[in-house]
């Protein structure tokens, strides 16, 4: 047993999950990352965010942090804050699952709130000019995660698990909000030899990719009308972009949790939606790996509750079936492929 003095030397080391295989010998593997102290891979890029602010000289001893955030970042960054003896500020709004925000309580954060926009959805435009405002006003140190180089490069220990767990990842698919864990682990892949093929997933009414801008309700991913895409978005690691209703994306993590017992984030939800539909389209034997960024046990009062679905017209039955089949149609696959295998006389030998 390995014993630690601080919850962040905790960080990394999180396990795989196989969630399918077909019988071409594709298999679907969930990265696990949502077993980092505080239930999310964010705190893996808030360190390297603050040991670089410290390398540099912009957070010296009882600094000031400020960060707009939906929870996960701020979780992190108040998780080192605690650690470090920063005080931390985080600016929220109520679009954020309602446990992240306790959660930034419990480690001592400072919330800072600001109105969401009229008629919902997310408020990034507002808590990002907030968050700018208090660091001019206080000297805080306001780390911009959505441009902040340390986001994607806090990832790169991430990509190093991957390659001793797999020896390689042929397709990676995760959420794209920021940019920094899809496109800083497809980076250090790529830089390690790997032709990893990265697959971006945002939800429907974001505007990465240039989408029509809509309300969406699948909270840390994707960029509402108005706010300029950071650079973090690497486009040159991006392979692929794909969108995910919030239905689909609530389905996806609603069945994984029935069959596997492991909660999942919504977000998760939607980058397993459009890995598991998409299984059968890659080369047989390709590994492709889902990055699990986000603990679902924060999200038992909303992606996990049939009335808050309901309430906003994203419960639909049909996907749930439709993910289950899936499931079971890759399951039978293997079944077939096994019996089949079994049914071919063996080889003749040359000469006998």
């Amino acid at each position: 047993m390995t014993i630690v003095q601080r919850a962040s030397d905790l960080i990394g080391g999180t396990p795989l999950l196989e969630l399918a295989r077909t019988g071409t010998g594709t298999r679907l593997l969930l990265k696990l990352d949502h077993l980092n102290p505080t239930g999310s891979c964010k705190v893996r890029m808030a360190r390297r965010m603050i040991d670089d602010a410290e390398l540099e000289g912009r957070l010296r001893p009882g600094g000031h942090i400020v960060e707009p955030t939906s929870g996960n970042t701020g979780n992190g960054l108040a998780l080192l804050a605690l650690e470090r003896g920063y005080r931390f500020t985080a600016v929220v709004d109520h679009h954020a699952a309602r446990d992240k925000l306790r959660m930034l309580r419990a480690l001592g954060a400072e919330l800072v709130f600001v109105d969401c926009p009229p008629g919902g959805g997310v408020s990034s435009v507002q808590r990002r000019r907030v968050a700018a405002r208090i660091a001019a006003e206080t000297g805080a140190y306001h780390p911009d995660q959505h441009n902040h180089p340390g986001n994607g490069n806090g990832y790169a220990g991430l990509a190093r698990e991957l390659v001793r767990q797999l020896g390689a990842v042929d397709v990676l698919v995760a959420a794209i909000g920021t940019g920094g864990s899809l496109c800083g682990t497809a980076r250090a892949l790529r830089e390690a030899g790997a032709g990893t093929h990265a697959v971006a997933v945002e939800p429907v009414g974001s505007i990465i990719f240039g989408g029509a801008p809509g309300i969406y309700h699948q909270t840390g991913a994707g960029s509402p009308a108005g706010f300029p895409v950071g650079d973090n978005v690497d486009r040159s690691v991006i392979g692929e972009a794909c969108r995910v209703s919030d239905s689909d994306a609530f389905a996806g993590a609603r069945v994984v949790a029935r069959r596997t017992g492991v909660l999942v984030g919504g977000t998760t939800g939607g980058a397993i939606h459009v890995a598991l539909r998409r299984l059968y389209a890659y080369p047989a034997g390709s590994v492709v790996v889902v990055l699990c960024n986000d603990a679902g046990e924060k999200y038992l009062d909303s992606v996990y509750d049939d009335e808050w679905l309901r309430a906003r017209g994203v419960l639909d039955e049909l996907a749930h079936r439709r993910m289950d089949r899936w499931f079971t149609t890759y399951a039978e696959s293997v079944r077939v492929a096994t019996r089949d295998r079994a049914a071919r006389p063996a080889p003749v030998a040359v000469g006998a």
